[in-house]
């Protein structure tokens, strides 16, 4: 029986080693849709609420497997809803590939319905863009999409007109002007080292410091055990970009923890007075969060040459694999005798986790969104995934959540959208069924398209061996992030009209689909509501009543910034009083000792 195009791309994605696709169907890709039904679930297509949610899906699932992601949409809207997603993918260097659809090519160029250039729309998000207009065309194309995205650590598209869907099968020929492919197969991660006396150079640079701060991200998972060594040679305090949070345990006492607006007072310390700084596997783009330029001495590690040196005055770039590289260097770097730079560098951490304890407990009204995580930090397994979205919650997530045993944990961290949370978690219950995923979602993005997918929770929660998966949702009716910024950075009392939610029960929307839910509107209920959700047979939605006025002060905050931001909400806040309250009491708690 001949085969349909269709039907080959089903089958080159098993042999990929893909098992589910994430997408939404339209006519632009009915004959996709159609070899899948003869797939027999093998891939599975997993079926989104929205294109964007699909791709968000697919990076997810990227970024806790280590796998290319796949998503797929039709022509036209279909195509456009995938690119937030996609672009999120791009800046935080994920592998996925997006099968889409086209007009028929018989209809190409006439303006027909839903026909858009697409290899236009791609060429920004996707490192490869290919349209393909034969048979032969596959299996390369495929092949070259899945191997761009891996080696490349970015999206692809592959554009499938709908009528070659649906024609038969030809594989290219051994002749001119035709394409061959080799199997697919695995591609391994590139092992690159830097030439030799640049890495004596480095470390030179490294044993002339006496006080060395690390700076890592997510560039440096594959290399925990080295930057362990390295941190223990030169006797230096960790920092973690947000995507690198899960790389290193926050119950390790150098680690100071998250670095920039979201981080902790310990990292900033680190910076502030440092003399040398390592950067391995991060592109933290916010360069005053760094040492002022002078102060220290630099080196970075990355693989990416096109990326180093670029965000601060670094004396020698090594461009080369973490792992690699610093197996080279960790031989060459004398152990510092003097501790008393990292007994420092301790006693920040510990001051910091006493003052983050007592600002999660500080009394709020209703409920202090600190506490929510600190809660969860108390309690949670060892082997959770944690998916972060973008708002004020982001800011509890990067300081209260104390990561250690093999926990997993992302956001989106470059293009800080809202929204990935939900899909994000769904994305990692593929990629590992077998372990718990929370979600810390604000009310914002759960209103923009969380609520949606939680129909695709419920729909597909038999596919999880560990069926555990909690929605945290910050209920506080606030856009609380931006309304922060309106305070702090424009010096402007929040805005009703552009900053205030429709007030909505979040666990009463959860139970009509299918969910078991949980509302908390007090202190006393948090923890045992965590424990309920923690131990549940099956996805829980925690719809948490929080304070909005409970300000995410960054580590840098001085008295004399908090009284501006409370002098111009004073100018108008609705709630002005009593946000000044809160500031001045999480404030307070830094120059409190534990008697």
């Amino acid at each position: 029986m001949a085969q349909q195009v269709g039907d080959y791309v089903v089958r080159r994605l098993r042999e990929w080693g893909v098992e589910q696709v994430f997408g939404y169907p339209g006519d632009g890709i009915n004959g996709l849709v159609a070899a899948f039904g003869r797939a027999d679930d093998d891939p599975a297509f997993i079926q989104a609420r929205h294109e964007e949610m699909s791709a968000f899906e697919a990076t997810g699932y990227a970024k806790f497997s280590g796998n290319a992601g796949v998503c797929t949409a039709t022509s036209g809207p279909g195509a456009i809803h995938l690119l937030n997603g996609l672009y999120d993918a791009k800046l935080d260097h994920v592998p996925v590939v997006a099968i889409v659809g086209q007009t028929a090519r018989s209809a190409m160029g006439g303006s027909y319905q839903q026909e858009v250039n697409l290899q236009n729309l791609f060429q920004d998000v996707a490192d490869y863009v290919v349209e393909v207009n034969v048979a032969s065309q596959l299996p390369n194309a495929l092949d070259r999409a899945f191997r761009v995205a891996i080696s490349r650590r970015a999206p692809t598209a592959v554009i499938i007109p709908s009528d070659l869907q649906e024609e038969e099968y030809e594989p290219p020929g051994h002749a001119f002007k035709q394409v061959p492919s080799s199997p697919p197969g695995a591609v391994p991660p590139a092992q690159v080292i830097p030439a030799r006396d640049q890495i004596r150079r480095a470390a030179e640079i490294l044993d002339a410091g006496s006080r060395v701060a690390i700076l890592i991200g997510q560039g440096a998972r594959s290399a925990a055990e080295e930057v362990l060594e390295i941190a223990d040679r030169t006797g230096a305090g960790v920092a973690k970009a947000l995507l690198g949070k899960d790389v290193l345990p926050d119950d390790l006492p150098f680690v100071t923890g998250p670095i920039g607006l979201l981080g902790s007072k310990p990292s900033y310390e680190l910076m502030r007075d440092c003399d040398t700084l390592l950067i391995v596997g991060s592109n933290f783009p916010y360069s005053q969060f760094l040492p002022e330029f002078g102060q220290a001495r630099a080196v970075q590690i990355d693989i990416d040459g096109t990326m180093i040196g670029m965000r601060y005055p670094t004396e020698v770039n090594l461009v080369g694999d973490a792992k690699s590289t610093l197996a080279e260097l960790i031989p060459l770097v004398q152990r510092k005798t003097d501790r008393s730079w990292r007994e420092t560098v301790e006693k920040n951490v510990a001051r910091w986790w006493e003052t983050l304890e007592r600002q999660s407990m500080l009394d709020a009204r209703p409920l202090n969104p600190m506490r929510v995580v600190w809660e969860l930090s108390e309690r949670i397994p060892d082997n959770a995934i944690v998916t972060a979205d973008s708002g004020s919650s982001t800011n509890w997530y990067a300081r209260c959540l104390r990561f250690r045993g093999q926990m997993r944990g992302s956001l989106s961290g470059t293009l800080a959208t809202m929204g990935p949370g939900v899909p994000y978690a769904i994305g990692a219950k593929f990629a590992h069924p077998g372990r718990p995923a929370i979600a810390l979602v604000g009310d914002g993005a759960m209103q923009m398209n969380g609520l949606a997918e939680l129909l695709t929770i419920a729909r597909y929660r038999h596919r999880w061996s560990d069926p555990r998966l909690v929605v945290c949702v910050f209920h506080n009716n606030d856009l609380n992030q931006v309304t922060w910024e309106l305070r702090a950075m424009g010096g402007a009392p929040k805005f009703e009209e552009s900053q205030s939610l429709p007030d909505v029960s979040y666990a009463d929307v959860a139970r009509v689909m299918g969910l078991a839910a949980i509302t908390v509107d007090s202190a006393d209920e948090l923890g045992p509501a965590w424990d309920r959700a923690l131990s549940a047979d099956g996805p829980v939605l925690l719809d948490v009543k929080c304070d909005p006025e409970m300000p995410p002060i960054p580590p840098h905050a001085t008295w004399e910034q908090l009284k501006d931001t409370a002098e111009a909400v004073l100018r108008g806040d609705p709630d002005a009083m009593h946000l000044i309250a809160q500031g001045v009491k999480a404030k307070a708690q830094e120059f409190m000792r534990r008697s």
